[in-house]
C-alpha cells in the first residue's frame, strides 16, 4: 500500500461503518500480500473544515496534515455521526447510524468517578458488554488495539471501559468531563488512574496531548512486527484554550487577538486567537511524528492513515469560528446539523 493511497477525510460516518464492516476485504487482501495492513485512525476533537490547510485554512499551519492530503484522498463529502462528541464516536465505533447506536447525545451526570458523560433520554450508557465495536472485529482478524487519547463510551470498570470493548491497550481520558482541561493531575491506562505528578495541585507542568502522543508512538514501536490497530482520538482543539508556550508563541502576535475572560465557560486566555492556532499546530506536529515514525520502521507501504474530526468547530471556551472561517463553505458548528 503505497504512501498515495493514504487517506485523508474530513468527517468520519462513512469511514466509520467502512473499517468495522470490511474485515473480509482486509484479510483478503492480506492473503495475497501476506501481511495484514496496519490501521492508523486519528481523530481530532472539534476540529472546524476548514481549519486545516489543505481545506483552505490561511491563518493557521498543518503542513503534515496537509501532506496526507498531497500524497493521499482528500474527502469533501465525508460526514460525522452525529455533531456531538459521544454519539459521534459511538457511530464510529460500532459502524452504525444514531438511530441505532447506545449512545444518543452528551449528557452530563454524576457518579462515584465524578463528573462522567452519560447520554440523553433513549441511549444507554456505558455501551453495553455484546457491543460489536470495530476494535473487536480487528482483534478477531488478528490485530494488536490501541486507543489513546479521549473515549467517552464507559468508564473504567464498566462495561464500556475500552479494554472490554475489543482495546489491548488504553491511554488517556476515560471521562469526557476530565478531558476540559490539558493540565489534568491523573489520566487512565488500562483501566487504572496514573497520577501525573507535575500536575498536582493546580500546577500546569505535563501537557496531557504530549503524554497522549508519547504513548501513541510507544504502541507502533512495540507492534511494528504485527498487524496494528492503532486509535488516536486527540483532545485538540476542543477548549479549554491551553498550550505550551513553545506553541503559543509560534502565533502570539499575528492578529489582534482580545483576551478572553472566560465568559463563555473553561478557562480564560490573554491570547485565544494564538492559543487555538497554536494547539492545531501541535497536533499537526504529532501527526508528523506518527508519519515518521511509521516511515522509519518500514511500515509506510503496509500501513493505512487516517485523519478526521468528530464534529465541527465549537462555538464556546474562547474559541472564534468566525475568525478563523472554521467551517467554510458549510454552515452551522457544533451541536447543529
Amino acid at each position: 500500500m503505497k504512501r498515495r493511497d493514504f487517506l485523508k477525510a474530513a468527517g468520519f460516518g462513512a469511514a466509520a461503518v467502512a473499517l468495522s464492516c470490511r474485515t473480509d476485504a482486509i484479510q483478503t487482501t492480506s492473503a495475497e500480500r501476506g501481511k495484514k495492513p496496519n490501521i492508523v485512525y486519528i481523530l481530532a476533537d472539534d476540529l472546524g473544515y476548514a481549519e486545516l490547510g489543505c481545506y483552505g485554512q490561511k491563518k493557521i499551519k498543518t503542513p503534515n496534515i496537509d501532506n496526507l492530503a498531497t500524497e493521499g484522498m482528500k474527502f469533501t463529502q465525508h460526514y460525522s455521526g452525529n455533531p456531538v462528541c459521544a454519539p459521534s464516536r459511538c457511530a464510529l465505533m460500532t459502524g452504525l447510524h444514531t438511530g441505532h447506536t447506545q449512545v444518543r447525545g452528551n449528557k452530563q451526570v454524576g457518579g462515584k468517578e465524578g463528573w462522567v458523560l452519560g447520554s440523553t433520554i433513549g441511549g444507554q450508557w456505558p455501551i453495553k458488554a455484546d457491543t460489536v465495536t470495530v476494535a473487536k472485529i480487528l482483534k478477531e482478524a488478528g490485530y494488536t488495539t490501541g486507543a489513546f487519547g479521549k473515549w467517552g463510551l464507559g468508564i473504567a470498570g464498566t462495561t464500556g471501559d475500552p479494554n472490554k470493548q475489543g482495546f489491548d491497550r488504553f491511554y488517556g481520558y476515560i471521562c469526557q468531563r476530565q478531558a476540559h482541561t490539558y493540565y489534568p493531575n491523573h489520566l487512565w491506562s488500562d483501566g487504572k488512574v496514573e497520577w501525573i505528578e507535575a500536575n498536582k495541585g493546580g500546577k500546569e507542568q505535563a501537557y496531557s496531548h504530549d503524554l497522549i502522543a508519547a504513548e501513541a508512538l510507544k504502541f507502533i514501536r512495540a507492534n511494528k512486527d504485527r498487524p496494528f490497530f492503532l486509535y488516536v482520538p486527540f483532545t485538540i482543539p476542543h477548549v479549554a484554550l491551553q498550550v505550551p508556550e513553545d506553541s503559543l508563541a509560534e502565533y502570539r502576535g499575528k492578529w489582534l487577538d482580545p483576551p478572553y475572560t472566560g465568559d463563555k465557560g473553561y478557562f480564560p486566555h490573554p491570547n485565544p486567537r494564538a492559543c487555538y492556532a497554536g494547539m492545531v499546530t501541535r497536533m499537526d506536529r504529532d501527526v508528523g511524528r506518527i508519519m515518521a515514525l511509521i516511515k522509519e520502521l518500514a511500515l509506510d507501504d503496509n500501513t493505512l492513515v487516517i485523519f478526521t474530526s468528530d464534529n465541527g468547530p465549537t462555538f464556546n471556551g474562547g474559541s472564534d469560528s468566525a475568525f478563523f472561517e472554521s467551517a467554510k463553505p458549510l454552515r452551522g458548528l457544533k451541536a447543529s446539523v
